[in-house]
């Protein structure tokens, strides 16, 4: 297959003021080895041949030629005869998690694994140039020690800003960067909890999560939730009969079912919490992921319930390389929640929250992308799963990254097994449940791959699930990696 090719006149006005530069063949390198790092250039194109891009850019051949060069030393494009220049990634390829209870089991696969396991996304484009804009701000702290349990100032007033910004009025001293909005919870449940204490979780629920607080003592408590939403009888009920010291929430977007809680349930769920005097964990990774960008979305629960930490984090929204989350608390509990925070670790690496402090500032682009993205391979997965398994059931959700799926019969981890064998790595539902069951519910992302790379791994399953209706194959599995 021929390379795909990209003229001088549509690569342009890609390089904007990059000849601004001296020396101009520099800037131009530069500004091209941006460009295919972000993604904007992918990895297979033909570029134009000098002749062309000199004549597009009115610069010297010299300064073109020189140019490509240079990225060839760094990397970035060969010339293959027959294609001319063709760009290329330095190093290989590590995109896709591999190696260990994450890759299928059998030798015997139908074409290249996939890896249904993460709902997440690969870092957008300007990543890179965020990077090196960070870096151009990294001097000014190498003076210090390089500890900031709190995170650096500017990212926390931005992030208060934020939380303002949508009716929960927060200043800088109530926010906390953390390694990852994941770490945010463990430090809330250092913080609050003690060997033995009740903790309400949603039923399912994010496994991780629930994995954290298990190991912190905590006795879980079950709510049920369906794509529908939540029961707030069943709600008011468990709280009451079981008075859960906190109570871990997904309201935005749960994961893994997508469901959104309106505003009257967060203001009757936080009446609830208080009569219980029930500290919330609100888990908001998802809050900015509405498919609709003219949805309006409720004010964080942290509104209706004073005894709130609400954590968020940079991982679905940005990137999970980046690993900086937050959480935000009302003052009285910050002096334990710093306390906790330096038990597991003295603050989040420095450079990495210049650059969600950078990414922050071009948000509302990376999320018209980002929207339009998820909301087209969401599209070619619900048509998928209508074409090739018509009797399972699901709600499309209004945001978030994934479908929560109902079997027509109770096979999700057979399912897992036998869709192993077939190149498909993927969660069954019992990962979720918060007191075992779940065997009628999948969780499959939609993000992380294209809509072609959808339709083959839907056909796949199609195949896995006659496989666990006929045969009910079995086999010790490890519990894949769940994001």
């Amino acid at each position: 297959m021929s390379p795909r090719s990209l003229s001088a006149a549509r690569l342009r006005p890609l390089l904007g003021a990059a000849l601004d530069s001296s020396p101009a063949y520099r800037g131009l390198a530069d500004a091209l080895r941006l460009l295919v790092a972000d993604g904007r250039i992918p990895a297979g194109t033909r570029l134009p041949s000098e002749r062309d891009l000199t004549t597009a850019l009115g610069v010297s051949r010299t300064t073109v030629s020189r140019a490509y060069a240079e990225l060839r030393d760094r990397g970035y494009l060969e010339s293959r005869q027959g294609s001319g220049s063709v760009v290329v990634l330095p190093g290989e390829a590590a995109g896709r998690r591999s190696g260990g209870p994450l890759q299928p089991t059998s030798d015997q696969l139908d074409g290249p694994v996939i890896d249904l396991t993460c709902a997440s996304m690969s870092a957008p484009p300007g990543t890179v140039a965020a990077y090196e804009r960070a870096l151009e701000q990294l001097p000014r702290y190498l003076a210090g020690t390089g500890y900031h349990p709190l995170g650096l100032l500017a990212l926390r007033e931005a992030l208060a800003a934020d939380f303002t910004a949508r009716g929960l009025p927060t200043d800088a001293e109530q926010v906390m960067v953390t390694s990852g909005a994941l770490a945010g919870v463990a430090i809330a449940a250092r913080a609050l909890l003690s060997p033995g204490d009740r903790v309400m979780l949603e039923s399912p629920t994010y496994p991780n999560a629930l994995e954290t607080l298990s190991r912190s003592g905590a006795r879980p408590v079950a709510l049920p939730i369906g794509a529908e939403g939540w029961d707030l009888d069943t709600a008011e009920a468990t709280l009451r009969q079981t008075a859960p010291r906190a109570a871990y929430l997904v309201p935005d977007f749960h994961n893994p079912t997508g469901a959104l809680m309106p505003q009257e349930q967060r203001a009757r769920l936080g009446r609830a919490l208080g009569q219980t005097r029930t500290v919330a964990i609100v888990d908001e990774t998802l809050v900015e992921l509405a498919h609709d960008p003219g949805l309006v979305m409720p004010a964080p629960l942290a509104a209706h319930h004073a005894r709130t930490v609400t954590v968020g984090g940079a991982s679905k929204t940005f990137w999970g390389g980046l690993r900086v989350g937050w959480l935000r608390a009302p003052r009285d509990l910050m002096p334990s929640l710093v306390t906790a925070r330096l038990t597991l670790d003295l603050g989040s690496p420095v450079m990495e929250q210049l650059v969600l402090l950078d990414l922050l500032g071009h948000r509302d682009t990376i999320l018209e992308a980002r929207r339009e993205a998820v909301v087209t391979t969401r599209d070619a997965l619900v048509g998928d799963l209508a074409s090739q398994l018509p009797d399972w059931r699901f709600t499309v959700p209004q945001g978030g990254l994934c479908l929560w799926a109902e079997l027509p019969e109770a096979l999700s981890t057979p399912l897992t097994v036998a869709a192993d064998r077939r190149g498909v790595v993927l969660a069954p539902g019992s990962q979720f449940a918060v007191d075992g069951g779940m065997e009628r519910f999948l969780r499959i992302p939609f993000t992380g791959h294209s809509p072609e790379v959808v339709t083959d791994a839907v056909q796949r399953i199609a195949l896995a699930w006659q496989d666990a209706v006929t045969s009910r194959p079995s086999g010790r599995r490890r519990p894949p990696l769940v994001a």
